[in-house]
């Protein structure tokens, strides 16, 4: 191995900043997600999961449980 490949394979690659980047939610997704955690929605098991109550049927296309990457997706198809 060559002293450029050693240093490749060693080297660590640093986290895209884009990506690191906090990104503030739009409005409507914050009071959802606000309504989620006062409402104490989030499964306990899987975080990543968030029940819906009967307010946040409609939203969730009558899912009982959506992702969070779910959830995003579907709130975002009922704004303008």
């Amino acid at each position: 191995m060559t002293e450029t490949e050693a240093a490749k394979v060693t080297k660590k690659s640093s986290p895209n900043p884009a990506f690191v980047k906090a990104v503030p939610p739009i409005d409507a997704l914050a009071k959802i997600v606000e309504y989620i955690i006062e409402n104490n929605l989030q499964n306990a098991k899987n975080k990543r999961n968030i029940n819906a109550d009967e307010n946040l049927l409609a939203v969730f296309d009558k899912k009982n449980q959506v992702s969070i990457f779910e959830m995003t997706k579907l709130v975002n198809k009922h704004l303008s």
